[in-house]
């Protein structure tokens, strides 16, 4: 495997990517076992899995990271895109599955309960089909952990810098995500920090603290058409 290390003034840095998708998800076709190679290539030390109201993706990827002795490179965080009641949320830190439908202030109840972080995605974005709902978010605006201040899909790069400035004026960690649904997609956003494993709630805020937020955007008309251009070359290369 290409193992790509970067260094920035003398210090080993890596890229975090908070909200990507895999074979779990119902709209994903990438492979579990495809992600560590590709992790390393993009020096993507840090991921959270977070299939569409399935948690089983995370364990099942750590599992296969152990079994090929990179666990000291690589760290996964299980997570969940939880569809609540009143749009979606991301529980990482996750120990079990969350049941899909709840409102969200169970929902943040039922990832607390795990010792879990509340990440909120893609949350400003009105052209988001499940985005959370602005009066849903001001309600649990206290219980956030995480702001997604880069996703690599939205509608308008805007939408990125309103979650920036939400997250600011509250003090709240920011994070990137890719919202992954190929292979290729993850680590298309991320926040580049000091090189550690991440294995707690506490060292991950930690990361997310010393690092800086970057990507790439791409439109999302443009993004679906590449999706199935490469779900459609994948066939091909097995």
């Amino acid at each position: 495997m290409q193992n790509n290390i970067v260094w920035r003034d003398g210090v080993q840095v890596m890229r975090v990517d908070l909200h990507m998708h895999t074979e779990v998800s119902h709209d994903c076709r990438t492979p579990l076992r495809d992600i560590p190679g590709w992790m390393l290539r993009t020096n993507t030390r840090v991921i959270a899995v977070t299939d569409h109201d399935q948690q089983r993706g995370g364990p099942e990827l750590q599992a296969i990271i152990r079994d090929q002795g990179l666990d000291d490179r690589l760290s996964v965080i299980p997570g969940e895109e939880v569809t609540t009641s009143e749009g979606e949320l991301i529980g990482l830190f996750l120990q079990e599955r969350i049941p899909p439908k709840l409102t969200p202030e169970e929902t943040v109840s039922e990832i607390r309960a795990q010792g879990g972080l509340v990440l909120l995605q893609h949350g400003f974005d009105p052209l988001k089909r499940y985005r959370l709902r602005p009066e849903a978010t001001e309600r649990i605006a206290a219980d956030i952990d995480i702001v997604e201040t880069f996703n690599s899909r939205l509608s308008r790069h805007h939408w990125n810098r309103a979650a920036a400035e939400w997250a600011q004026t509250r003090g709240l960690p920011m994070s990137a995500g890719s919202d992954a649904h190929t292979l290729r997609d993850i680590g298309e956003a991320w926040v580049e920090t000091p090189f550690r494993t991440v294995n707690t709630p506490a060292q991950l805020l930690e990361a997310l603290r010393e690092g800086v937020v970057a990507g790439r955007w791409t439109h999302p008309a443009y993004a679906f058409g590449q999706k199935q251009w490469r779900n459609f070359n994948s066939q091909f290369r097995r």
